[in-house]
């Protein structure tokens, strides 16, 4: 039935096994260490007596490799390591159909799509993104794949144009953030495994909507982690807060780096999606000339340039480092976005006033005023959190290099109590945050339910059986809060009722004030894309003017006459838009404003978006020299946007 065919060099296919076929399939392993490894392979429905063996070819720079021939999609295996009594999952499993202590399965790329080929996917611009992060299990009450493509008719007519999703890769039991995971290839079996996946991602293409996957490459969970019985995946060298960091840069680091980047091609090629979030990179070690995370870049533009499509990579970073943006020609890593938290912490320590842990680091109006300016507010700063001067400055690059949230996993799963902005805010203060972020400059990004105002927390959780595991999850959650003046116990991560209060409620956008706040977000993505000044991610053409008496501030966008900007949108609207934000605790006057004739189109005090009503002038002429005769009035926390002129533009000189 089996037979095994050798190569005597090491092969170009890709780690793990593969379909080679006409029913072979090819099988690589890196196990340095091993002197003999064997693949035991059986059908799905057989008794594991009954598997056969196959032995790996040992070959250069410790990859042992074979051909096993007459094995179907579906088919259950293990990998033996010289005389070990059991076999273990493969590293590189694409499927753990029994999870993480199961055994793997065989994967062809073909058949998770059951012969039909992949819907192609819309070509979706980066700069054009308007992201809505979701957690699988969280987002339905079925919890999967499937159950989410329910809801993409909804993301769309609100104007959400890519969904990203929290990692997939297997983790142990049902329930978890994701960021426990320890097999990076295999999506997770409870939410329908790949071929759930590979369904949702061309569900989302068929309506549009690109898909983008959160990935961890700086560390992998405990619980089922086999990798260090393969290789020296990880290193002790440094330390990260997860453990031991992954070896990118020591010995044996060349198949790490080709492990992960296979990892990343396998998403991106087989499965469909559009783009990576790379989870944390300062997590990612890296002393080396060229480092790990330039040759996945590389690697992903490759692939993109060869299927004739985007593939793009957005990372989280805390370094505050333009170079992680920068092209490669330019001395950057060439990753094309990523996460700027800066946004984020600006904008909530004005509105709530919260100074605790990594939030010492802001809390003026000023520090949202740098942010739209320039993207950062710490630029060779001195950082309360970091102890030292901390950032640099990304002046030249354009605003959709930036992804912005007013609340994400982290800003809200990382509070003790899980609670959203929801919780302590009025409609009219979280419709003025809105507007902050979806008329900035910046890619925009939802979080799941935060577009009506969702009330459910959103707590960290997990499925581990082990109690020494889950104590020490416990208390690991419990010490990260020390820093931050919040008080009482934390939410039990293994608890399951942690995990179903954080489910969202979509039925809620059927009662006040839920369907009028997302309406107004509605409202502010049609406003987005519909006005060529607030389309535009250009930092050159925007202006600002804080009032500091009034905790006000006024931001100035400057009609771009760029043609792409007016032929992405196909029309063009010559108007600059001036936003105003009165995020003060009381009303207040300010006379901050930009001269010219200007048209209000939005407030966030409308009863229409679930305020007390607009009371703001419909109009305002505004003279060269900046005065008018009283100024306006700024109820408390709310936007105002206005159309029109800029008077001062002519003489300035536009962008």
């Amino acid at each position: 039935m089996t037979a095994a065919r050798s190569s005597t060099r090491t092969p170009a296919w890709p780690v793990g096994v593969t379909p080679a076929g006409d029913g072979a399939w090819r099988v690589l392993v890196w196990a340095p260490s091993a002197e003999r490894v064997a693949i035991r392979h059986r059908p799905a429905d057989a008794d594991p007596s009954d598997a056969a063996v196959v032995k790996l070819e040992p070959l250069d720079d410790g990859y042992h490799a074979a051909t096993v021939e007459d094995a179907a999609h579906g088919d259950r295996y293990t990998l033996v390591l010289d005389d070990a009594p059991d076999g273990l999952p493969d590293p590189a499993s694409r499927w753990q159909p029994e999870g993480v202590h199961g055994p793997s399965a065989f994967v062809d790329p073909g058949e998770l799509r059951r012969g039909r080929a992949p819907t192609p996917a819309p070509r979706v611009a980066l700069p054009r993104y308007v992201l809505y992060e979701l957690h699988v299990g969280a987002f339905t009450d079925g919890g999967t794949f499937e159950a989410a493509i329910e809801r993409l008719d909804a993301l769309t007519e609100l104007g959400v144009t890519a969904i990203e999703l929290m990692p997939v890769a297997q983790f142990p039991g049902r329930r978890n953030w994701g960021y426990d995971g320890v097999f990076p290839y295999a999506a997770q079996d409870s939410y329908g495994g790949p071929e759930g996946l590979a369904t949702l991602v061309d569900a989302s293409h068929e309506r549009g909507l690109a898909v983008v996957l959160d990935v961890v490459y700086n560390h992998l969970g405990p619980e089922g982690n086999v990798l260090p019985r393969f290789g020296p995946y990880f290193t002790d060298a440094y330390s990260t807060p997860w453990g031991d960091a992954v070896n990118v840069a020591g010995h044996g680091s060349d198949a790490v780096r080709r492990y992960f980047i296979g990892n990343a091609l396998w998403w991106l090629d087989a499965i469909g999606v559009d783009a990576l979030r790379l989870d944390a990179i300062h997590g990612i070690v890296d002393p080396t000339a060229v480092p790990f995370l330039l040759e996945l870049s590389r690697a992903v533009r490759a692939l993109g340039d060869a299927r004739g499509r985007a593939a793009y990579l957005i990372a989280e970073s805390s370094l505050h480092d333009v170079r992680v943006v920068r092209p490669e020609a330019m001395g950057g890593l060439g990753i094309d976005a990523q996460w700027d938290d800066d946004f984020h912490h600006a904008l909530r320590t004005v509105v709530t006033g919260e100074r605790g842990g990594y939030y010492a680091d802001y809390g003026a109006i000023d520090d949202l005023a740098s942010v739209y300016e320039r993207a950062f507010v710490l630029v060779e700063r001195t950082s309360t959190a970091h102890g030292r001067r901390h950032g640099n400055d990304p002046v030249g690059e354009p605003g959709w290099r930036f992804v912005v949230s007013t609340q994400n996993h982290d800003q809200i799963g990382n509070r003790k109590d899980g609670d959203r902005p929801s919780a302590s805010l009025d409609t009219t203060t979280l419709v003025t945050m809105a507007a902050a972020m979806c008329l900035s400059p910046f890619v925009p990004m939802l979080f799941m339910g935060e577009e009506h105002g969702e009330i459910a927390p959103f707590r960290y959780f997990v499925d581990h059986p082990d109690p020494e595991l889950l104590r020490a999850v416990r208390e690991g959650r419990a010490a990260e809060f020390a820093d931050f003046a919040w008080e009482g116990d934390v939410p039990d991560p293994g608890d399951e009722e942690t995990f179903r209060a954080s489910k969202i409620r979509h039925e809620l956008v059927d009662r006040s004030p839920h369907r009028e706040i997302r309406a107004a977000y509605a409202e502010l993505l049609r406003l987005r894309r519909s006005v060529p000044a607030l389309a535009s991610s250009s930092l050159r053409s925007i202006r600002t003017d804080v009032d500091r008496a009034a905790r006000s501030l006024t931001l100035l966008r400057l009609h771009d006459e760029d043609a792409a900007v007016a032929g992405v949108l196909g029309h063009d609207d010559p108007r600059d838009a001036m936003l105003v934000l009165a995020l003060g605790d009381a009303p207040a006057r300010t006379d901050r404003l930009f001269p010219g004739r200007w048209q209000l189109v939005f407030d966030a005090d409308d009863s229409r978006w679930g305020g007390g009503g607009s009371r703001s002038p419909s109009a305002l002429v505004i003279r060269e020299d900046g005065s008018m005769q009283e100024g306006i009035e700024l109820p408390r926390r709310t936007a105002l946007l206005y159309l029109g002129e800029h008077a001062n533009a002519r003489t300035e000189g536009r962008p």
